[in-house]
Order: structure tokens, then C-alpha cells, then sequence
């Protein structure tokens, strides 16, 4: 038998579910690996001791969770009774919450054992994972490089076999891009899909949950199994557990897809798309065309967005609850970003978040024609550990826009995505694309992903596995 965590979540589900494997045998093994490889910055925090009591007290019945056994860890955005829950923030070192959210509480119903918190930046502001309370996430294909974020830790853990998936948040990209990063796939859902993290609970309306995967397969299920987790009002028409997952099995469908290299801030920022980057996408529509889908450039131009953009993401930093003790400890781009925002008048807030759901209209109309739109994941290679360092904040933001320009736009218009790697640069590091899908459209998108993850095949392991 080979090792665990060579097996996917799905075969891991379902050789738990039937008993075939001991949720405590499990959970030993993926700690030792999470011990073994501290050094990628995966982690927050580890809790032990709390997953192995956790695996023993799991029911051995017959009523067993989508998620049964499974080893998981909480962002460390997402609180959880009694464990450090820290906002990749020195100023919450110590905060120790009373109640969980309901999104840990959720997990735990469906059988996760929790091992702990996966890094992020601070309150998950950034697009890289270097938060001054631990360690950097490294890439694990070059552990020189920083692996994106702010869901940094989490796409680690999944690249380097420390978790079999994990579920992350994406705000504006912070799924996306270190899926992208660390060569993983990372599911971006529509605007409301969600029963828990449905973007439609804050006045910005960007972050949504999503999942994190090695393989197209093992996020479908991570994602249908967080439609299912609860019933909630603002959750759209979710259908239950199982149906995008059954659609990958199902004969696709010809589609119609989109194929653009533009993004939002071309005109603003200085975007150099990389060689890699740009033959991952030609390879990738080839491949979709070769299946017999229609495949055409799409024709988009975007205006307006970069300064819609600075102004919604400082909105949403102000309302982090900070005090003026908190700013000398916070980084100085949250700090900068938190001050920008409580500056704004309550009329450039509301204009920022009227001009937003103008965009969101203009981008779905655009992407309409379509089943799919493909562009590239990111524009650059991954960025070493450091690179963000030194420079003020309006140039550690552009230089986040130039590495990727094509993520925050998907959020702001409310659009599915996914980021799967589908060629590999001659560094031997995996290269990912985007598909963009219609509201609620991610069967589809998803569907087009495991074909071209068929032709892509077997990804090889980064050297740390």
C-alpha cells in the first residue's frame, strides 16, 4: 500500500467512511509530515494533542460526515474555540477565542479532525503569505520563493502532502493565487454559493470560501460538500451534495470559451506577462479546442477598475477592528490600508461599492457569451520570500497587481473561477491557467478543468514531498 497522503481526498474519504482506515492512523501520519516539514511555513499552529483526542472520540458508527477522519486545519482567519486564532497579527498574539465560527462548526459536524491553523497574511490583506508572527509559506517546488496568499499556508500544506485538501478564503484572489503559486488547484465560487462564506455577508461583498485540492476531483467533492454543510438564506439556489461531482463524470458538453490575456489593471500598472504564463494558456485552449469546444478570443476591455479597486479594498480594510495601540503593531501596509479607509467619507465608500456592482454588471454581461473564460492565473513567476519588503505601500500594492492582475476582478463581479496547473516552465515548476465561469457555473468550469487535466496528466511531486 502506498503512503497515505498519496492518496487522494476522495479515496481517503471513502476508505475512512468504510472503516478501512482508523481516523487516529491517519491523523498520526499527516502530523508526523506537518512536524517533518515546518520549515515550509505551513502552519500557524499545530494542535496535536487536540486532533489525536479528536480522531479517538470520532463515532465509529455508521453515520459518518462527507468528511469523516479527514485531517483539516482552520485558516487562521477563522476562529476556533480555544485555539490561538492570531490574523497572522501581532496584534491579536494572544487572542484566544471563546466561540468558534460556523465554519469550523460546520467542518467538525461533517468529520474533519482539526490539526491546527494555516498561515495567512495579516487579516488576509495581501496576496503574499509573510506574516511577522511565523515563519514565511515557501513555495515547496523552491522553498527560496514565497507561495502567494493570503491562503499561503493552506496551499502549502495541500502541495507538500501535509493535508489531504483544505478550505481557504478568497477575498481577491487569495484562493487562486498560492493555488496557483504551488502548482494546486484552488476553487474561487460564485458570489452567494455558499451556505457559509458566501461573500454576501459583509457591505464589499468579495471573500467566499472555497477549496484547495492536488487534483480537479478531490476539490469538486471539498466543494460540494461545503454547499451541503448547512442551510442558510443567502446561499443561491445550492443544489445538494454530490451534483458537481457527478458532473465530471458525465460526457462533457460542447462549450463555447473565451480566451483573453487582458486584465483590468493593463492600463494602470506595468503587466509583463511571462512567456510560461502565456504558452500555459495557448496549450490550454489548443487542448479545449482539440476536445471539439468552440474556442474564440474573447473581446474585453475593462475600464474604470484600478482606482474602483484601491478604493473598495480600503473600504473593506477599515472596518478591521483596530484600535490606535493595535496600528504600532500591525505591518505597516495594514496599517496604511486601515487608516485610507476610516479617511474615506461615508460618500466615497458608497460611490466605491456602487461603482463596484457597476462593474460586476459590465463584467458579467461581457462574459455572458460564454461557458468559460480562459486567461492566465498568474502573470509572473513565483516571487521570492522578501520581495514585498521595503518599499511603501503603494508600491508593495502594484507590485502585488503586477504579479497578479487577473485575480481581484473575479471577486469584485461575483464570477466563479478555478486556477489548475496545466504545463511545466522549464524550472520544472507547474504553471497554472484561470477559467471564469457564469454565476453558478461551477460544474462547468470545473468540468473543463479535469479535461484539461486529462491531457495534462500526472503532475509530478515537489522535491519536499
Amino acid at each position: 500500500m502506498s503512503e497515505l497522503h498519496e492518496s487522494s481526498l476522495v479515496e481517503l474519504a471513502r476508505m475512512l467512511q468504510g472503516g478501512d482506515l482508523d481516523p487516529v492512523q491517519v491523523t498520526r501520519h499527516y502530523l508526523a509530515r506537518i512536524a517533518a516539514r515546518a520549515e515550509l511555513g505551513a502552519f500557524a499552529e499545530v494542535t496535536a494533542d487536540a486532533a489525536l483526542e479528536r480522531a479517538q472520540r470520532l463515532p465509529r458508527g455508521t453515520a459518518r460526515g462527507p468528511l469523516y477522519g479527514i485531517p483539516h486545519a482552520d485558516k487562521d482567519l477563522v476562529a476556533r474555540a480555544g485555539v490561538p486564532t492570531r490574523y497572522g497579527s501581532r496584534a491579536r498574539a494572544d487572542h484566544v477565542p471563546a466561540v468558534s465560527d460556523p465554519l469550523t462548526l460546520a467542518l467538525d459536524a461533517a468529520g474533519v479532525v482539526n490539526v491546527g491553523k494555516t498561515a495567512t497574511s495579516e487579516f488576509g490583506l495581501t496576496g503574499y503569505t509573510e506574516p511577522r508572527t511565523n515563519s514565511p509559506a515557501r513555495d515547496p517546488w523552491d522553498p527560496a520563493n514565497g507561495a502567494g496568499g493570503s491562503s499561503g499556508g493552506a496551499a502549502v500544506a495541500v502541495a507538500a502532502g501535509l493535508l489531504p485538501a483544505a478550505v481557504g478564503s478568497d477575498g481577491g484572489g487569495s484562493i487562486r493565487i498560492p493555488a496557483a503559486t504551488v502548482g494546486v488547484v484552488g476553487l474561487k465560487p460564485s458570489r452567494g454559493r455558499l451556505p457559509i462564506g458566501s461573500g454576501l455577508d459583509s457591505p464589499d461583498q468579495l471573500a467566499v470560501t472555497g477549496p484547495l485540492a492536488r487534483s480537479v476531483t478531490d476539490a469538486a467533492y471539498l466543494f460540494d460538500t461545503l454547499v451541503g454543510l448547512a442551510p442558510y438564506p443567502y446561499a443561491t439556489a445550492a443544489p445538494g451534495p454530490g451534483s458537481t461531482t457527478d458532473a465530471l463524470r458525465r460526457m462533457p458538453q460542447p462549450a463555447r470559451i473565451g480566451v483573453t490575456t487582458v486584465s483590468p489593471w493593463d492600463d494602470d500598472e506595468d503587466i509583463r506577462l511571462d512567456p510560461d504564463a502565456r504558452e500555459a494558456v495557448a496549450r490550454a485552449a489548443s487542448w479545449l479546442a482539440g476536445d471539439g469546444h468552440e474556442v474564440e478570443d474573447a473581446a474585453w476591455h475593462p475600464r474604470g477598475y484600478p482606482d474602483m479597486f484601491r478604493r473598495l479594498w480600503r473600504v473593506s480594510a477599515a472596518r478591521i477592528p483596530l484600535s490606535d495601540t493595535d496600528m504600532d503593531l500591525v505591518e505597516p501596509l495594514t496599517a496604511w490600508l486601515v487608516q485610507q479607509g476610516r479617511a474615506l467619507s461615508g460618500i466615497e465608500a458608497l460611490d466605491a461599492l456602487s461603482a463596484a456592482r457597476a462593474f460586476e454588471r459590465q463584467t458579467v454581461a461581457a462574459f455572458a457569451p460564454y461557458d468559460a473564460v480562459l486567461m492566465p492565473a498568474l502573470a509572473q513567476t513565483p516571487r521570492p520570500v522578501g520581495w514585498y519588503d521595503g518599499h511603501d505601500p503603494l508600491r508593495t500594492f502594484a507590485l502585488q497587481v503586477e504579479y497578479a492582475p487577473y485575480s481581484s476582478f473575479v471577486n469584485v463581479a461575483g464570477l466563479p473561477a478555478v486556477t489548475l496547473p496545466v504545463t511545466v516552465a522549464r524550472s520544472g515548476h507547474p504553471v497554472s491557467v484561470q477559467l471564469v465561469g457564469r454565476p453558478g457555473g461551477e460544474a462547468a468550469i470545473l468540468s473543463l478543468a479535469a479535461q484539461l487535466e486529462d491531457h495534462r496528466g500526472a503532475l509530478a511531486h515537489p522535491p519536499v514531498w
